[in-house]
C-alpha cells in the first residue's frame, strides 16, 4: 500500500505504526498485568492518536527515513501531512487485520461489539498477508527502477526528490 499510494503516504511512518499500537501488547504481557494483550491502541479511536503521535514524532527524523530509502532505493519526499496520515493508516491497518484475528480486540471501542471478529479464518489472514507481500514486490520493482532512472537522468546525488520540508 505504502508504495503503490507514496505520492499521499509515508512508507516508514505507515510501517512503523504497525509496530507501535503492538508496544502497549508488550507491556501488558511483560508486566503480567492480567489484561486483554489489546487494550486501548488496538482501537480505531487511540489508534489513530497513536498515529498520529507517531507521525508528529517521526518528522525531526526524515532525513534519517531518506537515507534509509535510499539504501532501499525507493524515491522519498517526506511531508508532515504524509506522516501523520500514514500514522493514521498504519495504524488502523494493523488494528483491522488483529480485530479479524483477535478475539480481545474491541475495534470500535468504547462500544463493545467485534464486528471484524472471526471474519476469515486464521490461516485465511496468513495467507492474504503472504499474498500481499509478494504482490508489493511488484510496486518496489517500479520504484526501484524508478529511483535509478532519477538517478541517472541528472537527479540529485542521494536519489531523494525534494527537502523534506513540509
Amino acid at each position: 500500500m505504502g508504495l503503490l499510494f507514496r505520492k499521499w503516504l509515508d512508507l516508514p511512518v505507515l510501517l512503523l505504526a504497525n509496530v507501535v499500537v503492538d508496544i502497549e501488547v508488550l507491556v501488558i504481557s511483560w508486566l503480567n498485568l492480567g489484561w486483554p494483550r489489546h487494550r486501548y491502541t488496538h482501537t480505531l479511536l487511540l489508534g489513530a492518536a497513536a498515529g498520529i503521535a507517531l507521525g508528529l514524532a517521526a518528522f525531526p527524523f526524515r532525513r534519517l527515513f531518506a537515507r534509509l530509502m535510499n539504501l532501499a532505493r525507493i524515491p522519498y519526499n517526506p511531508r508532515l501531512w504524509k506522516m501523520l496520515l500514514s500514522g493514521i493508516l498504519g495504524a488502523w491497518l494493523h488494528v483491522a487485520i488483529d480485530a479479524i484475528y483477535h478475539f480481545d480486540v474491541r475495534l470500535l471501542w468504547p462500544v463493545k461489539g467485534k464486528p471484524l471478529y472471526g471474519l476469515l479464518t486464521h490461516r485465511q489472514i496468513k495467507l492474504a498477508c503472504v499474498a500481499f507481500f509478494v504482490a508489493a514486490l511488484i510496486p518496489y520493482i517500479f520504484a526501484v527502477r524508478a529511483y535509478l532512472k532519477n538517478r541517472s537522468g541528472g537527479g540529485n546525488l542521494t536519489g531523494r526528490q525534494g527537502t523534506g520540508k513540509s
